[in-house]
């Protein structure tokens, strides 16, 4: 079955960075464009950032563009999302998303919390 597990959440300071992880299983890794979505305190989820199977196309939100940066590695089953100058509107929990197969598959969540 599709399991997406997302780790590196945490506490950080206005200006300072992280760097999200999500180890991907249960299916083909390599073949499938990836997803970071977030959802805010009483904010819907919203697309953060997004990149092709091979990495080939990244896309990201106005909101991130020029901090954010999504990556992957498809010999580790994972995708990144390296995160800079932070600030307090970025406090959401952070999630991965495949589709796969016409069904949308999320991780668990991974709290980040931009302190001013």
């Amino acid at each position: 079955q599709v399991q997406l597990v997302e780790s590196g959440g945490g506490l950080v300071q206005t200006g300072g960075s992280l760097r999200l992880s999500c180890a991907a299983s249960g299916f083909t890794f390599s073949s499938y464009a990836m997803n970071w979505y977030r959802q805010g305190p009483g904010k819907d989820r919203e697309l953060v950032a997004k990149i092709t199977s091979r990495g080939g196309s990244r896309n990201y939100a106005d909101s991130v563009k020029g901090r954010f940066t999504i990556s992957r590695d498809n010999a580790k089953n994972t995708v990144y999302l390296q995160m800079n100058s932070l600030k307090p509107e970025d406090t959401a929990v952070y999630y991965c998303n495949v589709l796969w197969h016409s069904i949308n598959y999320w991780g668990q969540g991974t709290q980040v919390t931009v302190s001013s």
